[in-house]
């Protein structure tokens, strides 16, 4: 079967979801020099980082950090263009497991029981065909080995996009969205809810309201990258 693989990739090379470049044996989605560049921002390192002081006085996490910082026009665009339009969720797993090896090493999450993905609503997760959070946290699960729960959490209102909305327009288009369907599998765990970006913080604090009324959970929030 290898051989075969290596007969196809001769003339169908994969190519690099940041650069562009043949990937070489070995390698899967990303190069491993796009991976040294991803523009990374040591938050695990520190409690006090600026993701976490995003959410002060709003929801009470444990920890919050992001792995990258986003700016437009980046090679860690083109990798998130691939991953959520482009039908290669696979992407996620990738920088997942980058992200995982930040959160292993950090001694601010020695206590995660779980991941948690940010669900899509059905319509939207169909339509894409598949949750590219889910694949995100499974690269987290991969290194951490802790379980991914994917379906005690649900979004059960479709919204519209959050682009270019307002801080108190993002919050007011996802109040209330998501629900706790199976309490039983989280109560007194300490979980991470994972996403690919944070930008105002809107959808993730809508996320985790629900999580945090349960008795006995402790709530974390990691994502790929940081607006």
């Amino acid at each position: 079967m290898s051989l075969v693989n290596d007969f196809i990739s001769l003339f169908f090379p994969q190519l690099c979801a940041g650069c562009g470049e043949p990937l070489v044996h070995g390698e899967e989605e990303i190069c491993i020099r796009c991976l040294a560049d991803l523009p990374r921002t040591g938050f695990a390192r520190f409690a006090d980082n600026k993701v976490a002081q995003a959410f002060w006085g709003r929801i009470p996490l444990e920890h919050a950090v992001s792995l990258c910082y986003f700016e437009k026009g980046s090679r860690l665009q083109k990798m998130f263009h691939r991953m959520k339009y482009r039908r290669d969720p696979r992407v996620g797993q990738v920088l997942g497991r980058e992200l995982g090896i930040e959160l292993f090493s950090s001694s601010m999450f020695e206590t995660l029981d779980a991941v948690i993905p940010v669900p899509l609503h059905p319509k939207k997760q169909k339509k894409r065909g598949y949750n590219q959070s889910e694949y995100i946290a499974n690269g987290i699960s991969e290194v951490m080995n802790i379980p991914v729960i994917s379906d005690a959490l649900i979004r059960n209102v479709h919204t519209s996009s959050q682009t270019r909305k307002t801080r108190y327009n993002r919050w007011e288009n996802v109040e209330g969205i998501f629900q706790v369907t199976k309490p039983e599998k989280l109560g007194n765990l300490h979980v991470l809810v994972v996403d690919d970006v944070v930008t105002t913080g809107a959808t993730l604090e809508a996320c985790c309201a629900p999580l945090l009324k349960i008795p006995g959970v402790k709530v974390s929030i990691a994502t790929l990258a940081c607006a």
